[in-house]
């Protein structure tokens, strides 16, 4: 029993360090995390958050210059698998939407490259039909995305004439008459 009593005592008295040390713990953290959390890179540019942002303080340095991204990067080959309906080439005709967010923000990552890129928009088919209907259906789908990708923002001059391959390029994994082989390839160089 008496060992319970001074256990008892002894937990009474250490309870309130505990308490103290348990409410300032996150503030030390907090504030260690904060030393790290703004830096700037390289040295003499804008702060740049733990998540890339940009961000200027008003009470903080002023000889900094301004915040500069990294320059866009835009992939050689971007696959445009908007999978058209079946002898369709509009984009109110796609079956896959999330394939027009890609699409967005593939143009997007265009606009803010500096490289300059010259695109080639190329349509696709799958294999039922001539080679003829399937090439006119072809290009019909690569200008309709070339036609949104100058309405989203890209340079008119920065995209050739749209070209098709019908059904000469079908994908190996699937069949020749499956949805996926109505895409459209955006080729970038430069």
């Amino acid at each position: 029993m008496l060992k319970v009593i001074s256990a008892l005592r002894a937990a009474r008295l250490a309870a309130p360090a505990l308490v103290s040390v348990a409410l300032v713990a996150p503030i030390a953290v907090k504030a260690d995390m904060m030393e790290h959390f703004w830096s700037a890179q390289p040295t003499g540019t804008a702060w740049v958050t733990g998540y890339g942002e940009c961000w200027n303080s008003a009470g903080g340095p002023t000889d900094l210059e301004p915040c500069v991204k990294p320059a866009a990067v835009v992939p050689k080959e971007f696959v445009v698998r908007l999978n058209f309906e079946f002898d369709k080439y509009r984009l109110e005709n796609i079956v896959n939407d999330q394939e027009l967010a890609r699409l967005n923000d593939y143009i997007e990552t265009v606009k803010r490259s500096t490289a300059g890129e010259f695109l080639t928009v190329v349509g696709h088919t799958d294999a039922k039909g001539s080679y003829e209907y399937n090439d006119a259906l072809g290009l019909r789908r690569a200008n309709t995305v070339r036609d949104y990708m100058i309405s989203r923002g890209v340079p008119e001059r920065q995209i050739g004439p749209s070209q098709s391959m019908g059904k000469r390029d079908l994908l190996p994994n699937f069949d020749p008459f499956a949805l996926q082989q109505r895409r459209v390839v955006i080729k970038s160089e430069g």
